[in-house]
């Protein structure tokens, strides 16, 4: 990992280089998946199931995966895993649960009504990798948040493995979450399928869920028919700790990003020169019996670095500049800075809120903005799965003491026919 003095200089040069990994989608893959997604426009399931075939090995037996398939994927599970899955929704939900929205109205004495609806949305496309990427995590993260808000529908495409049949993970984590239909495809087309609908997939309003660059690259290129969640870039920690944290823990935690992969970003920012050593020497000795140890090796070397700085405010101030997706306050009475940290997708507090108790259990959702697109953008939640409407009612007496005022804006905007709409109603 680099070594960084932070003098108002190198952190910056550092900090401009890691911008560039998220970088622009590469041109051949716009091309690639922009071709997919128009075959399965003009040819829906047939199209979809020729890249099955072509992409993951093998048609599946099934391509919507029956609900008793689904229903003994969750009875036959170890039950120890079932158990941790049901704690970690109890914690999901109940956090989630906090942040529902209400509609509100809001009646004048003039006789006017104004006022605000706030639904869930009809369908949602769920997109889950399969294989050995597969992650029922994610599963609990985004169909949770979808059914708090009142999500009809909850749609979910996941790759078959290359035997033609579905993780069993994935379809234990989607019976508890109640999603309600699940289809074998995965990659753009699948994306696809979701974003216009074919003669079997129900066109979703909006696509959410983690996947490889073409999983991304057609999201991307399909919002605006549909939504989606975000463009999500690779993973990234930054951990900011002083002489009270401990070394062992600090490399733990910046390897747990490291592993996801090679373009990931783990930074350590301290106070403390000692701290900084004796992290970098843990990280030399925990890698050593860690599965991923090749791809933790490269991404450490590419995007990590540790830095050192001269104060709390300055770790502070750094971090609020990187807008990581997940921050790590380490460092004495650390709830202390709350009111200092502006930008973070989500924050962890002292020497045991380690970040993957967020990926899988705490309860905040571990979707994230990254990139530094935390400085404008938020965590998925209920919202994400709502939509509001507002609407207005008046009466004739008040709409003609606003006459005068919406006619002068709208005239001097060179609007006439707007003016006109007001005038009318009262003979002019």
């Amino acid at each position: 990992m680099k070594k960084i003095f932070a003098n108002g200089t190198d952190e910056k040069n550092f900090l401009a280089e890691l911008k560039k990994r998220a970088g622009e989608t590469d041109k051949k893959v716009t091309e690639i998946v922009s071709d997919i997604i128009e075959n399965v426009r003009n040819n829906g399931d047939r199209a979809i199931k020729e890249y099955t075939e072509k992409f993951d090995g093998k048609l599946p037996e099934y391509y919507e995966v029956p609900r008793e398939v689904i229903n003994d994927a969750l009875t036959e599970a170890d039950t120890d895993f079932v158990t941790a899955l049901l704690n970690a929704q109890e914690n999901i939900a109940d956090f989630h649960n906090r942040q529902k929205e209400q509609g509100f109205i809001a009646p004048k004495e003039n006789g006017v009504i104004l006022g605000q609806v706030v639904r869930g949305l009809e369908r949602v496309g769920l997109y889950v990798p399969g294989g050995t990427a597969a992650y029922p995590s994610s599963v609990l993260m985004n169909a949770i948040p979808a059914k708090i808000a009142g999500v009809k529908e909850i749609i979910m495409v996941t790759p078959p493995l290359k035997d033609g049949t579905p993780n069993k993970d994935i379809l234990v984590a989607a019976a508890i979450c109640g999603v309600d239909r699940i289809f074998l495809a995965g990659g753009a087309q699948a994306v696809a399928g979701l974003a216009y609908g074919t003669e079997s997939i129900p066109k979703c309003d909006k696509i959410v869920g983690p996947g490889n660059i073409f999983v991304a690259t057609a999201k991307k290129l399909l919002y605006g028919t549909v939504d989606i969640d975000m463009i999500a870039g690779p993973s990234e920690i930054l951990v900011i700790a002083d002489d009270s944290a401990k070394p062992e823990f600090v490399a733990a935690d910046l390897m747990s990003q490291a592993e996801h992969d090679v373009l990931a970003s783990s930074i350590l920012i301290t106070t403390s020169e000692n701290l900084a050593e004796k992290t970098v020497a843990e990280i030399d000795r925990q890698k050593e019996y860690l599965s991923r140890r090749e791809i933790i090796e490269k991404s450490l070397e590419n995007y990590g670095a540790v830095i050192i700085a001269e104060s709390r405010e300055k770790c502070v101030e750094f971090a609020n500049e990187i807008a990581p997706e997940h921050l790590e306050v380490l460092m004495e009475n650390p709830l202390e800075l709350l009111g200092s940290i502006k930008n973070a997708g989500s924050v962890f507090f002292g020497n045991y809120a380690s970040e993957p108790l967020g990926d899988y259990f705490a309860g905040p959702n571990h979707v994230l903005p990254t990139s530094g697109t935390a400085r404008f953008f938020s965590p998925l939640g209920v919202a994400s799965f709502t939509k509001r409407m507002s609407y207005t009612y008046y009466t004739k007496q008040a709409l003609e003491t606003a006459k005068d005022d919406i006619v002068l804006i709208a005239e001097r905007e060179g609007l006439t026919a707007h003016a006109n709409a007001i005038k009318v109603r009262f003979g002019e």
